[in-house]
């Protein structure tokens, strides 16, 4: 395939033909709008992000929200205990299990939901893309995600 392409004079290395650029720039574009409809709440981006698992599940274990964000938890830990430091959040340990803890919102975490509200709209409206293209994006990037996760687990798993 990339031999038609080369004699059709598209070159395959270009920057503007790479898909990973073009999710990247589009990636980066979203994170430096969402960076200033956050900034009125004093949120991080990825602090916005930990802060909708958990307004959707009010508790859940650090292992558990790292699996839902796909962060370790070495990456995890610090915006935990920067939106605990705020008082958004507790950490506690499973009584059971010390090696598990679990993160819920606190009265004022559960609160900032209202403010957050219609930031998802506002976003898909600085898209100019209907809502209905918005979700085909969306179901098209998950459906990226998880078929390149997989090629790579492949390439690990054979060296």
């Amino acid at each position: 395939m990339s031999e038609d392409h080369e004699h059709q004079g598209v070159d395959p290395l270009s920057l503007d033909n790479q898909l990973c650029f073009a999710i990247y720039a589009a990636s980066r574009a979203l994170t430096g709008l969402y960076r200033e409809l956050l900034a009125e709440m004093d949120l991080t981006y990825p602090q916005y992000l930990v802060m909708l698992v958990l307004w959707e599940h009010d508790t859940i274990s650090v292992k558990d929200l790292g699996a839902a964000l796909r962060l370790d938890s070495g990456t995890l830990s610090p915006l935990l205990r920067r939106l605990q430091a705020r008082g958004l959040v507790r950490r506690v340990r499973d009584t059971d299990d010390e090696r598990l803890v679990h993160i819920s919102l606190t009265d004022e975490g559960a609160r900032l939901r209202e403010r957050a509200r219609d930031i998802p709209e506002r976003v898909v409206c600085s898209t100019d893309i209907p809502e209905d293209r918005v979700a085909e994006l969306r179901t098209l990037l998950d459906r990226i995600t998880q078929s390149v996760g997989d090629a790579a687990g492949a390439l690990r798993a054979a060296r």
